[in-house]
């Protein structure tokens, strides 16, 4: 795959795997720590992603380059046919390479295939590049239905996963 700028690129993306918990834990915990505080929130679902996300029945994945984990996002299953797309990291040496993307594509094709109605995510108004990202996923702004768990949390974006509805 050629990657963004020309530079060649063999990223795979694959689903959890318990040896890359602490992957997910460093590549979420240095974007939080650079720009915001990390937060009660934050650390129940990275001090234990297992028991946070896959048991309840979401999924984490993880961009790998060769054997090194360079991204990751997870989706976390929600009531009412629901799962937020969270935790989406890319290490500083490998943005603007479309690895978000490549995250975001097969979490969003997996929330489908295990019968979500709808994703939804929620990030701050200082990340313009993941807003843009999210947007070209069919993300779209909408309004809050619930106050959000984090204090960095200023936007709010939904994506309908029926395919019904989109026809």
């Amino acid at each position: 795959m050629a990657g963004r700028g020309g530079r060649l690129s063999a990223i795979t993306v694959i689903p959890f795997r318990p040896e890359h918990a602490a992957d997910f834990r460093r590549l979420n915990l240095d974007w939080i720590e650079r720009l915001f505080k990390v937060e009660a929130p934050d650390l129940k679902v990275l001090d234990d992603p297992e028991r946070a996300v896959i048991e309840p029945g979401g999924m984490i994945f993880f961009a790998l380059e060769g054997g090194t984990v360079v991204g990751t996002v997870a989706m976390i299953r929600c009531e009412g046919g629901r799962c937020e797309l969270a935790k989406m990291g890319v290490a500083a040496t490998h943005q603007r390479r479309g690895i978000g993307e490549m995250l975001g594509r097969a979490g969003t094709a997996w929330a489908r295939e295990h019968g979500f109605r709808r994703a939804f995510l929620e990030t701050n108004s200082k990340l313009g590049n993941a807003i843009r990202l999210y947007e070209r996923l069919g993300f779209r702004h909408a309004p809050w239905p619930h106050p959000s768990d984090y204090a960095r949390g200023d936007v709010y974006m939904e994506l309908d996963l029926d395919p019904a509805r989109s026809l």
